[in-house]
């Protein structure tokens, strides 16, 4: 007997044979092998993401009442979950060889030439050299049995665990052969922008560019971190293509294309120099506008005998270059270094450049990390310096042209108070950084304004923490009313290293927004003592204003059920404190809506007044939904079980609430039960 749910998601019990099982899974990885290609190759999905999602669930379950049916290329195991102790070597049947780099014009006719004068008349595949790591694919009978890192060149790591997450890398080739195939491991610029998003709000450091994320995340030991990574993949190399009865090399990029591995379609075939450097003007151009970074272009013989012929060094094949594009520098004045105030209390050392265009982008600031930093570097107010993006991303100060100075550069000399509240600073021994470590410093009036902007608060899309400390330390924000003011700096705005037109009015697009929340995202947003978001939301939906609310009195907050003397104090206390009735007014003159506009609490006897906690993931919605959808009908949530608890939701993988609960003996609701009331209540 085994559980199969339809791919509408209802369950049933029926009896299965294991040769109808087996016939099952064998049709569902098919189908979901098909539907990855189609999606991470192709670029041209046929199933929904919905029908993708309950095939993939029905699988697993198949798999779970049947562990022998479960194989290693199952499509179940992409979400990871295998966690290794440490990385194994594999040699490599063929050495994994780099590719000399050429920086010119002048040096890819020079490769050019040698190769003519060889006896030669060669044509040309140029590829974009991608900006990732470097990964050795083994397939035995068509299955993934391998996935290494280039390491030395005859040694990498083991890094399967964490290939077999990458969608776009078949666990199963559409032919089964024996192949070993090279390619590059990427992440896209829009997951690293959606990642380093995600550590902003963390208050984690920004990974600085989608290289070095990649590399981060394929070595973890934790498959299911890499797994959360959105990794990706373009297969460029086939080490042995004449053992297949090729004979060229874009013979074997299209060879490798109908195993179902995903090869890059900006591949070109050329057949002359003239081609080369018009395909590398015309991706040198582009490069901003792809998906993915990249870093050049590789230019490869076409002819796999011409290949062999022309051979190897120790090093380096003699039949293929990789033409790097050049790191961008531009000189500039260093007018100033100002130091700003982290939410911490760290001093930060910051570069005022005169504006000067870097790849693109205006460039007015740059960090100079610490004291040490600017010393090593013998920076002085007034040089001429040399500014890059590192990673095509930062800018960055390179160094001081000393011979330019005049004899009237400043030397650099590290401030000894605070600049925000002018109290002592301090550097601990063996550190490089300072600390203003005033607990009442202005600075730390940032952490108000960084939850004003927060998700549960008015959840402006786009302000993080490092943005909204930024935009303290320049003078944008001082207060809440400054957020709503922005416009007035948009041109200064745009100027700012990691803005530009796009980022800045979509920001300011997202505070305009903001301004029609529904009146408990503001009382939550004001930093009330003591008032989280649940009771910003009760208090929204009994009295409906801002307005009744300042008029209620500490009896009448105390009368609320749950509310207490305390909290009724607190929030009596805020509305009558003369500076914050003026905030609101002045919040109200800027347009933002003062009235509860969600939903009323409908009434339902099943939840009305219940306490609830959640535990465990839900398949089918996330926590917020859930909750929302419980309070709708007068429910209340709670981070923790106590004898006040009337029902425990147990997802998967369940904390220690659970076992509360079964100790306590309050009632537990497990996914199917959820379903079950939310489907009565009409919400599914």
């Amino acid at each position: 007997m085994v559980i199969i749910p339809s791919i509408y998601g209802n369950r049933k019990e029926c009896k299965m044979s294991i040769e109808d099982a087996k016939k099952r899974v064998d049709e569902l990885t098919k189908i979901l092998d098909e539907a990855n290609y189609e999606y991470y190759v192709l670029a041209n999905p046929t199933l929904s993401d919905a029908e993708f999602d309950s095939l993939l669930r029905e699988l697993e379950n198949l798999e779970k009442a049947n562990p022998s049916l479960a194989k290693d290329t199952s499509p179940t195991k992409r979400v990871g979950g295998e966690v290794i102790d440490k990385f194994k070597k594999i040699t490599h049947d063929i050495p994994m060889l780099s590719l000399p780099d050429v920086f010119n014009e002048d040096e890819i006719k020079a490769f050019d030439e040698r190769i003519r004068k060889s006896g030669f008349n060669p044509e040309y595949v140029c590829e974009l050299k991608i900006d990732g790591v470097s990964v050795s694919l083994k397939y035995v009978d068509g299955n993934l049995v391998s996935g290494a890192t280039r390491g030395n060149g005859l040694v990498g790591e083991d890094i399967t665990h964490n290939v077999k997450t990458i969608k776009a890398i078949p666990l199963k080739l559409r032919e089964n052969v024996s192949i070993e195939i090279r390619g590059e491991i990427y992440m896209p610029k829009n997951v690293l922008a959606k990642l380093n998003l995600e550590r902003e709000q963390l208050g984690l450091n920004k990974l600085q560019n989608c290289r070095n994320a990649a590399a981060g995340s394929i070595r973890q030991l934790d498959s299911s971190i890499a797994a959360k990574r959105e990794l990706n993949n373009w297969i460029y190399h086939l080490p042995n293509p004449l053992d297949y009865g090729l004979k060229t090399h874009y013979e074997a990029l299209e060879y490798m294309k109908k195993l179902g591995l995903k090869v890059n379609p900006c591949n070109r075939l050329v057949h002359n120099i003239e081609e080369i450097l018009a395909f590398i003007s015309e991706y040198a151009q582009k490069r901003e506008e792809l998906s993915y970074d990249i870093d050049g272009v590789v230019i490869k013989v076409n002819d796999l005998q011409m290949q062999q012929q022309l051979g190897f060094t120790s090093k380096y094949p003699r039949w293929a270059i990789a033409y790097k594009f050049p790191a961008l520098e531009v000189l500039t004045k260093l007018q100033d270094i100002i130091f700003t105030v982290g939410r911490t209390g760290r001093i930060t050392p910051n570069a005022v450049l005169d504006p000067v265009i870097v790849m693109g982008s205006t460039v007015r600031r740059a960090t100079l990390h610490n004291e040490d930093y600017v010393i090593e570097k013998d920076l002085r107010i007034g040089d001429v310096v040399s500014i890059r993006k590192a990673g095509d991303v930062i800018p960055e100060v390179v160094e001081p042209k000393k011979e330019r100075r005049t004899g009237i550069e400043q030397v650099f000399k590290m401030i000894e108070n605070c600049p925000i509240c002018g109290s002592k600073l301090e550097k601990k021994e063996g550190q490089v950084d300072h600390y203003c470590l005033n607990p009442s410093c202005p600075a730390k009036h940032i952490e108000s304004l960084i939850h004003f902007v927060s998700r549960h608060a008015m959840n402006i899309d786009g302000f993080g923490e490092r943005i909204m400390e930024d935009f303290f330390n320049l003078g944008f924000i001082k207060n809440i009313t400054d957020i709503y003011k922005l416009e007035t700096h948009r041109q200064d705005l745009i100027e700012l290293e990691g803005f530009g037109n796009k980022s800045v009015d979509n920001l300011l697009e997202a505070i305009e927004i903001s301004k029609t929340n529904s009146m408990e995202r503001l009382i939550f947003g004001l930093g009330i003592l003591g008032i989280g978001d649940k009771t910003a939301l009760m208090l929204s939906r009994i009295y409906k204003s801002i307005d009744n609310l300042m008029m209620a009195t500490e009896e009448d907050l105390q009368k609320i059920r749950d509310m207490g003397p305390v909290l009724a104090k607190n929030v009596f206390a805020y509305f009558h404190n003369e500076e914050n009735q003026k905030l609101i007014c002045e919040l109200k003159e800027l347009g933002l809506n003062m009235n509860y506009t969600g939903e009323e609490i409908l009434e339902n006897d099943l939840l009305n007044g219940k306490k609830f906690v959640l535990t465990g993931t839900i398949s089918f919605m996330n926590r917020d939904d859930i909750t929302a959808i419980l309070e709708k009908y007068g429910a209340k949530s709670s981070g923790s079980v106590s004898k006040k608890t009337d029902f425990v939701i147990v997802g998967d993988s369940p904390g220690s609430k659970y076992q509360k609960a079964l100790d306590l003996q309050i009632e537990i609701w497990d996914e199917e039960k959820l379903l079950s009331v939310f489907k009565d209540l009409g919400e599914m």
